[in-house]
Parts: structure tokens; C-alpha cells; sequence
């Protein structure tokens, strides 16, 4: 998955190569899009930090985006728009934005408040990011698994699963409540696919797999995180 800080959804071409060029200034990464369907393909596609939403777009307005984004991802929204008003405000707010920044603006108070929204997000949550258990770490942050420092490769299923195992330690979590959380209620899955991803997990951060000390099987009821 490709990975920008920063996608601007902007239909004037020429104030969003404006805000592209003094963002990556600043040393951010950034994409962009001239539409409300190309920004969500790209929102889908890559691992964005920061949203910048125009609202009059061609097509689907900035608001369905904000609300579509914010259901799907937790990511910071900065709307800049035209639209003035406490009512295109609160509108933005309540489907979900952190800012609204009405039109015309400064680049240094756009660049400000990307600043904020950034460290606010990322940067003070640093530590709130990281789960650790021996040389066990998840950086909930980028996504990775590392065992004694080296990265493991590990699926979607296999880290949401593995964040859910941690964030409960100690605790016997019923596989039915497992399977719900991670694969949805709704999903065709079956509920096997539970004990295999169990195992695989086991294979990338057991000593032993065949006699795991981390994932423990609790008979009857599922599965329980130890600390070693």
C-alpha cells in the first residue's frame, strides 16, 4: 500500500499544485485528486494521515466524502470551502471534519493548522500507538508487527486480530466475540477461519508455535493473550 501524508481533494488545479508545493516544503508527502471519486479511489488505495476536502466539487460534493471518509478511516479532515456560515460549518463538523477553514485563507494558516491537526494525531499519540510484550512490539501507527526487532509480515486479519489479542491481555475472549469483531457479524466467512488465522499468528510470534505461550487456548471458550 502506497502511503502519502497528506491528499488534498481540490477541483482548482492551480491552488492545489499551490498547496501541494508549500506542503511538501514543509516535508510532507502528498497526493492529490481533481474529484470527490478519484480522492476516495486514493483514499482507499493509500495510507493517508491527513485529509484536505474541498466541498464544491464536480459530481459527489465534499460533504459526502467527509462522511463517507470519516465511516471508513480515522484520519484527521481539514474542509476548506467557499461556502461561509456558521451552517456549512456545522454541517462540515457534524459529518465528521476536525476543521473547517473557509476560502480565501493564507497558506501559513493552512499549513498551521495541517501542523496541528498532525502533531495533535500522530505525534502525541506516539507513545498511546506502540503495544509491547517482550520483544513483541505494534506500532499501531504504521501497521507493523516486529518480533526482537526484526519486521513480521503479517495480513490485515492476522494485525487486527493481533491488536485485539493485546489490547485485552489476560483476559479469555469468547471466539464467537473474536470472529464479530474482527470479521464483522455479517461476513461469509467462516468461523473456522478464526482457528487459522489463530495459527498463523502463532507461527510469526511463538518460540514454539505447537506450545504458545502467547496465544493461549482457553477449551470451551477461545482465546486468551499472555504476557511472557
Amino acid at each position: 500500500m502506497a502511503l502519502a501524508d497528506i491528499l488534498v481533494i481540490e477541483d482548482n488545479l492551480e491552488l492545489s499544485a499551490v498547496i501541494r508545493d508549500f506542503l511538501e516544503a514543509e516535508g510532507y508527502s502528498v497526493a492529490s485528486a481533481s474529484s470527490a471519486e478519484e480522492g476516495l479511489e486514493l483514499l482507499d488505495s493509500q495510507a493517508v494521515k491527513l485529509l484536505l476536502l474541498d466541498i464544491m466539487l464536480p459530481g459527489i460534493d465534499g460533504f459526502a466524502v467527509c462522511r463517507l471518509a470519516r465511516e471508513k478511516f480515522n484520519l484527521p479532515i481539514l474542509i476548506m470551502s467557499a461556502r461561509h456560515g456558521d451552517d456549512n460549518k456545522i454541517i462540515g463538523l457534524e459529518l465528521g471534519a476536525d476543521d473547517y477553514l473557509e476560502k480565501p485563507f493564507t497558506i501559513q494558516l493552512l499549513i498551521a493548522k495541517v501542523k496541528a491537526h498532525m502533531r495533535r494525531s500522530y505525534e502525541m499519540n506516539d507513545n498511546r500507538q506502540l503495544l509491547t510484550d517482550g520483544n513483541l512490539l505494534v506500532n499501531r501507527s504504521s501497521m507493523q508487527v516486529f518480533l526482537s526487532e526484526a519486521p513480521v509480515s503479517v495480513t490485515m486479519k492476522e494485525y487486527e486480530l493481533l491488536v485485539l489479542l493485546l489490547n485485552n491481555r489476560g483476559k479469555a475472549l469468547r471466539k464467537e466475540w473474536l470472529f464479530q469483531q474482527v470479521w464483522g457479524a455479517d461476513s461469509f466467512s467462516e468461523p473456522s477461519t478464526l482457528t487459522v488465522h489463530i495459527n498463523k499468528l502463532r507461527e510469526k510470534i511463538e518460540l514454539n508455535p505447537k506450545q504458545p505461550k502467547r496465544i493461549v487456548t482457553v477449551w470451551g471458550v477461545g482465546y486468551k493473550y499472555e504476557a511472557v
